[in-house]
């Protein structure tokens, strides 16, 4: 028998408190304050950290200069050379804005066409902001993307990581980062939701044993590097402090905040199939004298080779900083950031990234070996394995 009109209505409006109360949501679609954030974190799925599901290690050099990024000219015979390298661990995050900086100067010459040198993240801004300008381009550089030291960086937005040392910028710098990175993160804006999200907002939980930011001494040789990042305080939302007995970490302490992340398998291989659509040439070629620059058909050069500046250029200024990150194999349910006791781990498509930062800024500073450490990813992962093992289970599938 059908129920009268009266309990049909009855059991929706049972319904809809169900939701809200579940929610956190009023009937007005407002939450009520601290708790929908609350339900959000405490049905984090729990990571799945063991070292046999480590499937690959990578190590990259970030191209560290004190006085921040190289974005000057010069001339190489007949050749106008537009330098745009130097960015350290903020290539990525600084890409679009430096880019635009480095483009703007090449333009300057009017070119009929523009050569670029390097095929990384910085080579294909360069490269596409050319072509968005009407100018035929050519990538020369040794490898594609694919195989280059960008590929190796962890995905996240650092627009200040490892930039420039505080006592070594310029007065004007501060400015130019700032310009910088809102310019990279408006053109981030225009790739969100693209398939493959090549970039996208996630959470990043912060987990600590204790109630306040531990303090460590600095070490007597520790460097001061350069943090402009309040000065986009305007674009984030605000981190918050959360009940640690409303997520599933056991812990003192448990602080979120959005953060923008890069699939970078994805975004790289958009980059790439964007600038072959647009007309744009790749040529494999190696330099190892600038002079060689001059004998290029192009005679405007944007220098994007990164690390390889520091031969090339014979840059001495530039100072490699490892930086070596482990792929776990992905987990689709696990969809956040995270950092516990010097391990960062960022969830990506093409696997689970998974970070040791301990020793700061100054981890990896003026270490320039490539090989693997598999020692250090696998007591990264072991440090992710005791916060886990002792993780809430929520019942959640």
């Amino acid at each position: 028998m059908n129920k009268p009109p009266q309990y049909a209505h009855f059991s929706r409006r049972r319904l809809l408190q169900t939701f809200t109360a579940a929610s956190g949501l009023g009937l007005g679609g407002c939450a009520a304050p601290g708790l929908f954030a609350s339900d959000r974190a405490r049905f984090l799925a729990p990571l799945r950290a063991r070292a046999d599901r480590i499937f690959d290690i990578t190590v990259c050099l970030r191209p560290f200069r004190a006085a921040g990024p190289r974005l000057d000219t010069e001339r190489v015979g007949d050749t106008l050379v537009v330098h745009n390298y130097g960015h350290g661990g903020s290539g990525w995050s600084l890409s679009w804005g430096s880019s635009t900086i480095a483009v703007g100067k090449a333009l300057a010459d009017s070119p009929d066409r523009v050569a670029v040198v390097g095929c990384g993240v910085l080579g294909l801004t360069s490269a596409l902001l050319a072509q968005a300008a009407g100018k035929p381009v050519t990538i020369y550089a040794r490898e594609m993307i694919q195989q280059t030291f960008s590929v190796r960086a962890s995905g996240s937005f650092t627009p200040d990581s490892r930039i420039a040392l505080t006592d070594a910028v310029s007065p004007e710098f501060p400015a130019l980062w700032e310009e910088m990175a809102r310019t990279s993160l408006k053109t981030f804006r225009s790739h969100l939701g693209l398939p493959g999200d090549p970039v996208r907002w996630i959470d990043r939980y912060s987990v600590s044993d204790h109630a306040a930011p531990e303090v460590h001494p600095p070490a007597q040789d520790e460097l001061h590097f350069a943090a402009f990042r309040n000065r986009l305080q305007d674009l984030y939302p605000q981190a918050e402090d959360l009940r640690p007995a409303g997520t599933p970490f056991r812990a003192a302490s448990v602080r979120r905040r959005s953060v923008l992340r890069f699939n970078i398998a994805s975004y790289s291989q958009m980059l790439m199939t964007q600038f072959r659509m647009a007309g744009g040439r790749f040529e494999h070629r190696e330099f190892h004298d600038p002079q060689e620059l001059a004998a290029l058909p192009e005679k405007v050069v944007i220098n994007c080779t990164g690390y390889g500046a520091r031969a090339l250029w014979r840059d001495e200024s530039v100072v490699p900083v490892r930086g070596q990150i482990a792929y776990l194999i992905p987990q689709p349910e696990f969809d956040y950031a995270l950092d516990f006791r010097d391990v960062n781990v960022i969830p990506r498509s093409d696997g689970i990234v998974v970070q040791s930062v301990k020793g700061g800024d100054m981890h990896g500073y003026q270490d320039e070996s490539l090989t693997p450490d598999r020692q250090e990813s696998e007591a990264a992962v072991q440090t992710l394995a005791a916060l886990y093992g002792r993780f809430r289970r929520t019942g959640r599938a």
